[in-house]
């Protein structure tokens, strides 16, 4: 069946001489795999910006259940990014969180209001001028949608200590709305960050390390 639907790709791979497999999360049917074809052949190479990770997309899809690889019919830009790619601090944002969203999203619950959450952050980081704790802030809202949001800072620390200051400002950042509502030092920053993911990773399995957590290390401090 043809249906409708908003997504956010996640990542893609080569196939063939020209073709391309793209993994894209769905509003309404969740994580889904489709081959565009002739996407990378001469002339059309510029068809591939559609398919670069995060790229918030507007689409008609052919679908069916239990379908391993699917395909799509229509296919358009949903939001031009304005500065993910031209402020280094948002691209080594936009990396974070493109490795944490394929790490950690691999279910289709809840697929309307992830998809939803996905597309108003990432947009809200494209028009951030202080963007600096959006990943912070990013991983506490995801952890509502995979099932584990934490209600405490004494939940997401887990018998681990960090100073009272810190602390009480990941208290703080439980409650934000903004990324810009809590000051943060670059060592707070580093801190707080190690705890949300010591924290996601006794939820999911196999979460490992994150290569962009190196780079966004160097950029932010």
């Amino acid at each position: 069946m043809l249906a409708k639907t908003r997504g956010i790709v996640f990542r893609y791979t080569r196939y063939g001489e020209s073709s391309i497999i793209v993994t894209i999360f769905t509003e309404a049917f969740g994580l889904q795999t489709y081959i565009v074809n002739s996407v990378r052949s001469q002339g059309r190479k510029n068809k591939m910006a559609l398919y670069q990770p995060l790229t918030l997309l507007d689409m008609v899809v052919y679908h069916k259940e239990n379908a391993t690889i699917l395909r799509l019919k229509e296919v358009r830009c949903l939001h031009p990014y304005q500065t993910l790619a031209t402020d280094i601090r948002k691209s080594a944002i936009a990396m974070f969180v493109n490795e944490v969203l394929n790490k950690a999203v691999k279910e289709q619950s809840h697929a309307e209001e992830l998809a939803v959450y996905l597309i108003d952050s990432l947009i809200a980081l494209d028009r951030s001028e202080r963007p600096e704790n959006f990943h912070l802030l990013f991983l506490i809202g995801l952890s509502r949608y995979l099932g584990f949001q934490p209600q405490s800072a004494t939940e997401v620390l887990g018998g681990r200590l960090l100073d009272a200051a810190e602390e009480a400002l990941l208290t703080r950042l439980l409650g934000a709305h903004t990324a810009s509502e809590v000051e943060l030092t670059y060592i707070q920053r580093r801190n707080l960050l190690d705890a949300l993911l010591r924290f996601y990773a006794t939820h999911l399995e196999n979460l490992g390390e994150f290569k962009s957590q190196v780079v966004l290390r160097e950029v932010l401090g």
